[in-house]
């Protein structure tokens, strides 16, 4: 069950009994001074697991009214979301097609992490040169792919236009899902810091899966390439997820500039949006 108390900016995770990797945006103070309002944002893993309990505190806590799942159609066919009443669920698959392709023509299902077998498929595919290549280049790969850009133009679209709570997940909640919070908190106003704080807080959910997986590959003579692979696949690559942000700089200007002239989501768009979503803190 969900903590009784608001979540801070420091203590935002939330536990539910069937979503995994789930937190709240709100609580972070943007740059100019406002603060994220609660209740409204919510970033997780898949909900094909959600409990009754987890459903009913979503609709309550969260007055949600629009779920986005930005898996490809293999991934939601085989897990599909629990629906729920009242909520708009809008698919909207942010991967690359070159990269559905390869991850579907043999790649294990990542989403129960917990699961020994899915530690030693993983572990495989770590040994994998091909499939080293393919973590390294997944976030540049999604941020300039077009088609990748236009549905998470959609995306911010839906959100400044939700008349309630607004969640969106990929698999495990952590990298499509984390370059979609990237792009709401960009919006919003957040500085890099909080940007890059935001994101590796998936490290955190995914730490002992990634401990028990990396034990495994020391045990099979993996170096730290291999390695680097099991904390990119099982949690995030803080370091690739930079380096991203780099490279939307050093093409777009900033990352605002980005959301307005790759993803379509205006200037006017992001001041609307922070309208509806900050307000002044207290003790300012």
């Amino acid at each position: 069950m969900l903590a009784a108390c608001s979540p801070t900016p420091k203590d935002r995770v939330l536990q539910f009994d069937g979503i995994e990797n789930a937190r709240e945006l709100g609580g972070l103070v943007m740059q100019d001074g406002r603060t994220i309002r609660t209740g409204k944002l919510v970033r997780s893993g898949e909900l094909s697991n959600a409990s009754d309990a987890d459903v009913s505190l979503l609709k309550s806590r969260f007055d949600l009214s629009d779920v986005y799942d930005f898996r490809f159609e293999g991934e939601r066919s085989s897990k599909p979301d629990r629906e729920i009443d009242g909520v708009t669920n809008t698919w909207l698959s942010t991967l690359p097609q070159a990269f559905v392709d390869a991850f579907s023509s043999g790649r294990a299902d990542t989403t129960v992490v917990q699961s020994a077998g899915l530690l030693e498929t993983v572990a495989s595919y770590a040994f994998n040169p091909k499939a080293q290549e393919l973590a390294d280049r997944l976030y540049p790969a999604i941020v300039m792919d077009p088609t990748s850009q236009k549905r998470y133009g959609e995306f911010l679209q839906g959100v400044l236009d939700a008349e309630g709570g607004v969640l969106w997940h990929c698999s495990q909640g952590k990298d499509r899902c984390g370059l979609g919070s990237a792009f709401v908190l960009a919006a919003l106003g957040a500085s890099r810091e909080t940007i890059v704080e935001d994101f590796a807080l998936s490290n955190v959910s995914y730490a002992p899966a990634v401990e028990a997986l990396s034990a495994r590959i020391v045990e099979k003579g993996g170096t730290e390439a291999e390695l680097r692979f099991i904390r990119s696949m099982i949690g995030v690559s803080v370091e690739n997820f930079e380096s991203t942000l780099d490279l939307i700089d050093a093409q777009y200007g900033s990352l605002p500039d980005y959301l307005e002239k790759a993803l379509g989501f205006t200037a006017r768009d992001q001041k609307i949006l922070r309208d509806k979503l900050l307000f002044e803190s207290p003790d300012r």
